[in-house]
């Protein structure tokens, strides 16, 4: 038996993440400024920490209910609808997975299959188009544009959209880009897809990450709540990305079908990370907007810098990243990030690890200590002169 034989062709067929060769090569060298992990800086704020502890100490280290804790669905039932105006029933419309990507990975095994196509914008997340790779469904991908600001325009959407689309993936804010959808842009996707047989599913991971007039989920529309499942977390909010946590939020026969995905394959998320998510929910509100406010005062920094060394930079309005043009420095998005890795010790990840479209382009991450920014920009600087 020759093993490689044996294995799905559409799992081999799903490329390994554009990102870690980089990781990789850091591991590697000494003295690298790292701005590519999309990873806050901060530690977990002590009270949610201290909540984990307590938990250990407690003994609480059974399995919880499939769904996650009815107390932690209540705490995330209360935070979405005084956040986001949303409304979900903890009981039967709310699961508790591990991590975001869990529930995106659930969504899509649920709803597309072989024969069905699912539409990605991009640049985006780099596990949509793998999960969707898994499920034998097809990729449908949308290139967005910096002259509409990476946003999802309805027309963009309109022409994608075939009698065999199954889902639709609105990840706003966007990684890498940095990209918001306001309320206003989003309605003019709702109306392009309110009287179809199409599922959204919204990745608001970064929700709370918006720095300009407040996040908007496409679910608080009336006629989108019940085609809509909403994915959010507590890694990128909270600081919590080591205790992998998420939930998935949505119509509850949905819901019913992931779980059922969830129970075979994880059973449960980590009860410790659930109490402490608990705390996070109910006393966390001003750990939550101070680590914004210094995300916010650094991406001002980095934007600024970028400019300074002569790439374009759409401003980013959300999440923790910065999406510069960089063809300007006649290289390559590959060739841009070896030569700065290897000349100057900065890591920035090339756009095309988030999808063809993203060549010409860099993210770089502001989620890194102001100090390591502004000496980031100063090697940058020096890197682009060097290429004359």
């Amino acid at each position: 038996m020759i093993m490689k034989d044996m294995i799905l062709d559409r799992i081999k067929n799903v490329p390994p993440s554009g990102i870690r060769k980089y990781f990789d090569l850091i591991n590697e060298m000494k003295d690298v400024i790292s701005l590519g992990v999309g990873e806050p800086d901060f530690v977990t704020p002590w009270n949610i920490r201290e909540a984990g502890i307590y938990s250990l100490e407690n003994g609480h280290t059974q399995y919880s209910s499939n769904a996650g804790f009815i107390e932690l669905r209540e705490e995330i039932s209360k935070y979405l609808q005084r956040k986001f105006s949303l409304e979900y029933n903890p009981v039967d419309e709310i699961l508790v997975t591990v991590g975001g990507s869990e529930g995106i990975d659930a969504a899509l095994r649920a709803l597309a299959g072989p024969g069905d196509e699912v539409i990605i914008p991009e640049p985006s997340f780099v596990a949509y188009k793998g999960c969707t790779g898994f499920t034998g469904a097809t990729a449908v991908t949308i290139p967005l544009k910096q002259e509409n600001e990476f946003k999802l325009t309805a027309e963009e959407l309109e022409n994608a959209i075939t009698d065999r689309t199954k889902v639709v993936i609105i990840p706003f804010p966007n990684n890498p880009t940095g990209a918001i959808m306001t309320r206003e842009d989003l309605y003019e996707l709702v109306k392009v897809l309110k009287d179809k047989n199409i599922v959204v599913l919204s990745d608001e991971i970064y929700c709370e990450l918006t720095y300009e007039g407040g996040h908007t989920s496409i679910a608080s529309f009336p006629e989108m709540k019940e085609q809509t499942v909403v994915i959010n977390g507590f890694s990128k909010s909270f600081a919590m990305t080591g205790w992998r946590l998420g939930y998935a939020c949505g119509h509850r026969d949905l819901i019913g079908e992931m779980k059922k995905i969830h129970q075979y394959g994880i059973m449960c998320a980590p009860t410790t990370a659930q109490d402490a998510a608990i705390e996070a929910l109910q006393n966390s509100d001003d750990d939550v907007a101070m680590m914004a406010k210094e995300y916010n005062r650094r991406r001002r920094v980095m934007v600024d810098g970028f400019q300074k060394a002569g790439y374009s930079s759409f401003e980013p309005k959300g999440a923790f990243y910065v999406f510069p043009n960089i063809k300007s420095s006649g290289l390559s998005s590959d060739e841009f990030c070896e030569r700065l890795l290897m000349e100057q010790k900065v890591l920035v990840v090339p756009g095309t690890a988030f999808g063809e479209c993203g060549e010409g382009y860099v993210r770089a991450c502001y989620a890194s200590s102001m100090e390591n920014i502004i000496e980031a920009m100063k090697r940058i600087r020096t890197f682009t002169d060097s290429l004359g």
